[in-house]
């Protein structure tokens, strides 16, 4: 054994996260006289050689030797069949704390978080956030994280944050009892700071007032929206974020720790509402989030915000049908490799579609069969979808549209009736209320729900479509100022469901 160097056990935690659901494990080493051997106990199999392989070169490439004991380190309770490495320093610090390298109690209570490089360096890593609330939840305040992740983990309030960069340093200070010194203090903001980014402004897209007008009922419900376009659906589409509330202090932190997790923290919205628009060769993986990876996807990043499919039809089938779950549950849940892994997924869908496959330089050849058959994918979607109208590029000549700051007050004015409505229960949209209460607590005139019985019973609405016009409905009602949808608010709502006159999913 190398001169110094005495055998032992010791102790300290870091975190695991399966989706977005962290939880603090405990990091175990004992060391036994024998060969310099390392045993990690609790990974996963396939993650085992790997991690063995890292922390032994991070070790040598610290300047520190490697210790002349048999190691044997635990993660405690196992890790899932994947590995993030996210607790590769804990049990590099294990090992060398358990072999005498550092003082065990200077390891002890406290959370370690960071990838180790081959050359000694500590690697950031994705969800950070949610790893360090989950530490700080269970009671332990002091994280250790990556110097590049320091920023993000010390917005979670309570947590006292301390930045690494090497594991070298850390070994070092570990031993001359600094390491708490070296606490991360946010820096404080200039005076000088620019103002916040202007969003795209409804004004840039005159006419099209359907469609305007059903941006507004969507915003102000969180309806979901069908475009059929022969104009700028996607300028619609884009612009919805910029009318619809700031998000609230805790939607805000759900969306900060699914862009933490997806990596981009980065690109955080803040306050501001995120807006996810994948393309359509997108991969399921990239739309839904994987098991694999660990890895929220694009309609988990419209978490609270706007999902936008530009041209759906040319998405893949099962990608559209996939939809349909989240569009229910307002999350997307994943089964793979022994485990099941759930992202948040409550958004806003707009769908846009051209009329007919035709390209838009020639002249339409199509016949009504060949438009039926375009839209055919959507055919779970359609019938979810309560808010439908038409963009054309004659309705976009000349004038100045109304603009987003004006839009913006009238939706703001409704979420607000509407949460006061609300308030004690645990909806925040006309959109999430259950079709029972529809019925019972929140129940409109008379002859608004006559209205849309005697739409089911003519077969222009479906049994299902009943309770998604009454929602809209009560959209209708808050904008303008009314207690309860009445006769006109069911016409609107109908109105607007045939907005589009699709001819499917009704």
């Amino acid at each position: 054994m190398t001169e110094g160097m005495t055998t032992g056990y010791a102790s300290t935690r870091s975190t695991v996260l399966v989706g977005l659901d962290a939880r603090v494990v405990d990091i175990e080493a004992d060391a036994v006289p024998g060969g310099a051997e390392l045993h990690l106990v609790g990974l996963p199999e396939l993650s085992v050689w790997p991690a063995r392989a890292r922390i032994r070169s991070a070790i040598f490439n610290s300047g520190t030797a490697w210790p002349d004991a048999k190691v044997t380190a635990s993660v405690s309770p196992a890790i899932p069949p994947v590995y993030d490495a996210a607790a590769d320093l804990a049990l590099a610090l294990a090992t060398l704390a358990a072999s005498g390298v550092v003082p065990p109690e200077r390891i002890a209570g406290r959370v370690f978080l960071g990838e180790l490089a081959l050359d000694g360096g500590i690697c950031p890593i994705r969800g950070v956030l949610p790893a360090v609330r989950a530490a700080v939840t269970s009671g332990i305040r002091t994280v250790v994280v990556p110097a590049g992740c320091a920023p993000e983990a010390a917005q979670i309030p309570g947590a006292v944050v301390i930045p690494v960069t090497r594991l070298g340093e850390v070994i070092e200070r570990l031993r001359n009892g600094t390491l708490d010194g070296y606490r991360y203090r946010p820096p404080e903001p200039l005076a000088t700071a620019s103002p916040p980014r202007q969003g795209l402004d409804l004004a840039d897209v005159p006419g099209n007032e359907a469609a305007r007008r059903a941006l507004e009922v969507c915003a102000a419900g969180g309806h979901h929206l069908f475009l059929v376009a022969d104009g700028p659906a996607t300028m619609l589409a884009e612009r919805l974020p910029g009318i619809l509330p700031p998000l609230s202090r805790e939607a805000a932190r759900e969306v900060a720790e699914i862009y933490s997790l997806a990596g981009r923290s980065n690109k955080t919205p803040g306050a501001r509402v995120p807006i996810s628009s994948p393309h359509h060769t997108s991969t399921p993986a990239a739309i839904f989030g994987s098991v694999a990876g660990n890895r929220p996807g694009a309609v988990s990043l419209a978490h609270r915000g706007v999902l936008h499919l530009a041209d759906a039809p040319e998405f893949a089938r099962p990608t559209l049908d996939g939809l349909s779950r989240p569009m229910d549950t307002g999350e997307v849940r994943i089964t793979g490799l022994g485990r099941t892994v759930r992202y948040p997924a409550r958004f806003t869908l707009v769908l846009d579609v051209r009329r007919c496959p035709c390209p838009q330089e020639q002249p339409c050849a199509c016949t009504p069969v060949d438009r039926r058959r375009y839209l055919r994918w959507l055919a779970l979607l359609l019938p979810r979808i309560a808010v439908r109208a038409p963009v054309g590029w004659e309705n976009s000549s000349g004038g100045v549209g109304e603009s987003s700051a004006a839009v913006a007050a009238r939706v703001v004015a409704a979420r607000v009736r509407a949460a006061h409505r609300l308030a004690e229960t645990p909806w925040r949209t006309n959109t999430e209320v259950p079709a029972l209460e529809l019925r019972t607590s929140f129940a409109a005139e008379p002859e608004a729900v006559e209205l849309l019985r005697s739409a089911v019973n003519t077969g222009l609405l479906t049994v299902e479509g009943f309770p998604r016009l009454l929602r809209v409905a009560w959209t209708l009602a808050d904008l303008r100022g009314a207690d309860r949808p009445g006769l006109d608010d069911a016409a609107g709502a109908l109105e607007l469901w045939k907005g589009a006159d699709s001819g499917e999913g009704r």
